[in-house]
């Protein structure tokens, strides 16, 4: 029988999230603070971590006069979404002008919970380099509400110093020595196991996804997935604390640039493909200076020296090219199919589907 309502919650007991006495469900934090604080001429952002460049920050301020308080405080979408509900729904501040979620949190954000304010259309000129492939989303077709910060997908990465091998399938990852983890994104970790079933995420019911739970919570009993995790994976792939992990293209080209054990493999069965959207929460005061920070990304100039840095696929039409100017190691991620993918590329992959009806796979947070 079909569930209606598949939650984060449900996805923790179904699939065993208290892995050696560690409980991986968010904590419910309290945003604090104002919007921007005191200088109203400075908006604050949340991210994911080591989503911009090291200098990207300050030479925005250079360029607008904006003063920006960044923060790396997403690492989940249930979780960032259990830091901000107290004070949204009682329509108070959360210190933040804006931050960025996946697609299926900001249809969330956007459609049903109804936390995000219109971006001033007048303060994004650039908005005209949005690539048309993720201009017209189910969830927000006009991109009234949001705009793509990057995109990318979701494949195995491992460590050949520990695996001893190259791994190509998720029957080779269950099976590879050492620790490994998956990610606490359902979409991305059940997305995967789905399509190593043949199964469609385009269109994804329960029924479907039934025997990926299975497999999955067998795989967490018998010891051979010790965890689930945010992008915190990072570190422990980066120190040799983690053989393999489902895990992040860009997290991963980040990681190998320092370690070229590490590697990152979309199975032969396929992978998945997902944007993260900039949005302004309805509780800034301050949304055209949060609009001009997204528009100073979609400068194709600007948006390749982001994407040099964070290696993620960019929104923005013309990246290719100004990759190329840069010359280096940013011309070589021209030729990389996880930052700048073919046609054929893009083939192997599949977008999660949204929950349509009640006997869709729905991982609404409750």
């Amino acid at each position: 029988m079909a569930r209606s309502n598949l939650s984060r919650r449900q996805f923790i007991t179904r699939t065993g999230l208290v892995v050696g006495g560690v409980a991986i469900a968010p904590s419910v934090l309290a945003a604090c603070g104002d919007s921007g604080g005191g200088d109203a001429n400075s908006i604050s952002i949340s991210n994911w971590t080591s989503y911009i460049g090291e200098s990207s920050v300050k030479d925005f301020e250079r360029a607008t006069g904006i003063k920006v308080t960044y923060t790396e405080d997403i690492n989940d979408n249930n979780e960032y979404f259990a830091k901000i509900q107290p004070n949204l729904q009682k329509g108070k501040s959360i210190g933040r002008d804006g931050f960025v979620l996946t697609d299926w949190m900001a249809n969330r954000i956007i459609n049903e919970v109804k936390w995000a304010q219109p971006l001033v259309a007048a303060k994004i000129p650039n908005k005209s380099n949005l690539r048309a492939a993720l201009a017209s989303p189910g969830f927000d077709p006009t991109r009234r509400y949001s705009l793509p910060w990057a995109s990318g997908m979701a494949g195995i990465a491992y460590n050949t110093a520990q695996t001893k091998g190259e791994i190509r399938t998720l029957d080779e990852f269950f099976r590879a020595p050492g620790t490994k983890t998956v990610l606490s994104e359902m979409r991305d970790t059940i997305g995967l196991l789905m399509r190593a079933d043949g199964k469609d995420i385009t269109k994804p019911t329960y029924a479907d996804a039934q025997p990926a739970f299975d497999r999955l919570e067998r795989a967490v009993k018998d010891g051979q997935i010790a965890g689930f995790n945010g992008n915190e994976y990072v570190n422990d792939l980066a120190t040799g604390n983690l053989a393999a992990a489902i895990a992040w293209s860009g997290d991963v080209a980040q990681i190998a640039r320092d370690n070229p054990n590490i590697k990152f493999a979309i199975p032969e069965s396929g992978g998945t493909l997902w944007s993260d959207n900039f949005m302004i929460p309805v509780t800034s005061e301050k949304p055209e200076l949060a609009s001009r920070w997204i528009n100073y990304f979609y400068d194709p100039v600007n948006a390749a020296k982001l994407t040099a840095y964070i290696q993620y696929i960019s929104p923005v039409d013309g990246v290719a090219e100004e990759l190329a100017k840069l010359g280096g190691d940013a011309a070589a991620l021209v030729d990389d199919p996880l930052v700048n993918p073919s046609e054929e590329f893009l083939a192997t992959l599949a977008i999660f589907g949204p929950d349509r009806k009640s006997t869709r796979l729905n991982s609404s947070h409750t």
